[in-house]
């Protein structure tokens, strides 16, 4: 904290706006920590000071008191713990996140939508800012694909549990027939960079289109060519931003998003070449099934890599994401 406090005092601080803010909200992030140490401690001080009195004389009344404290006190004395936990290299970042319906047409998008209502609350809930960046809507409801980044300290450490393929099963409310469907959309989650990370992108391996925007974003939306495409041709990936008016910005926000992927792509391709010197038989990547949602025959959410689960299916639709990533982050450790 004394460290950057310094660096907000210097006379050039300012010169680099961008810059200047990651150090306040770093600064920011590590006070509302120090802060909530200090108010943990007091806490517990106060907690054994009523413990020790419950020794010398039973109350029934203060003894329910502490009790009820005491599981609060646990409660956020997990999520601080966690919050220490995420301490790899690009966890502070804020996140990108894309979501793709697999097979399955209009139930697919559908259950894409819920999706993207589920992480918009999620990150509602901790204080984040969701801007979108891409959003391309379905025939008939839901969305083809669409991606979010979310702004906030430990936005991409948190949501890279999320990154894999999400499985539903319910009684489709596109089928007249009334039968039960199962649909997948896969979850990409990767840290946004800015200028912290080196990948050497050449003019000449770059496919940029532009095109009309689609979807919300007021008038300029379908009035010229602001969206834009780029294809990374060695290595086929794409990536696509209509969020700005400006066909210059979304240019700029594209680049930084195919830097983020082809980073991603080559931290991926490191951890297999790791995992098979070590003999280890794991999956790498996101395409593997992390997490089924189950409205019908009956209601339940279960991540298969950590066994967590619920039956208040509701609370998770509502963005109520905390355990299952909870339990992943310590799985890791």
């Amino acid at each position: 904290m004394a460290e950057l406090e310094d660096r907000m005092l210097d006379p050039d601080f300012w010169n680099d706006q961008q810059g200047a803010q990651t150090v306040i909200n770093e600064s920011n992030a590590l006070k509302e920590l120090v802060n909530e140490y200090k108010d943990l401690v007091e806490t517990q001080e106060n907690l054994e000071m009523t413990h020790e009195l419950l020794k010398e004389e039973h109350d029934a009344d203060l003894h329910e008191e502490l009790s009820g404290e005491t599981k609060e006190f646990m409660k956020r004395l997990g999520d601080f713990e966690l919050q220490l936990l995420l301490s790899e290299q690009h966890d502070k970042n804020n996140a990108i996140l894309e979501l793709h319906p697999g097979a399955g047409g209009t139930e697919s998008q559908d259950w894409a939508s819920l999706l993207l209502r589920m992480y918009t609350r999620w990150a509602e809930k901790r204080g984040f800012k969701v801007e979108t960046i891409d959003y391309l809507p379905g025939d008939e409801a839901g969305v083809k694909s669409v991606t979010l980044l979310i702004k906030g300290h430990n936005a991409y450490g948190y949501l890279k549990a999320e990154k894999g393929v999400h499985r539903l099963v319910r009684i489709s409310p596109f089928d007249s027939s009334g039968r039960r469907h199962t649909s997948f959309v896969s979850c990409e989650v990767m840290p946004e960079f800015n200028e912290e990370i080196e990948i050497d992108i050449r003019t000449e391996d770059l496919k940029i289109d532009t095109y009309r925007a689609s979807g919300a974003g007021g008038q300029h939306i379908n009035t010229t060519d602001s969206a834009v495409r780029i294809t990374h041709i060695p290595t086929g990936v794409v990536v696509t931003c209509q969020t700005e008016r400006s066909q210059i910005k979304n240019r700029e926000h594209a680049m930084k998003m195919l830097k983020g992927k082809l980073y991603q792509r080559r931290l991926e391709e490191q951890e297999a070449e790791l995992a098979e010197i070590r003999g280890e038989q794991k999956e790498i990547g996101w395409g593997s099934q992390i997490r089924s949602y189950v409205f019908h025959p009956y209601s339940m959410v279960k991540d298969h890599r950590t066994n967590e689960e619920t039956g208040n299916i509701q609370a998770v639709m509502d963005g109520d994401l905390d355990a299952f990533i909870n339990a992943y982050l310590r799985s890791r450790l």
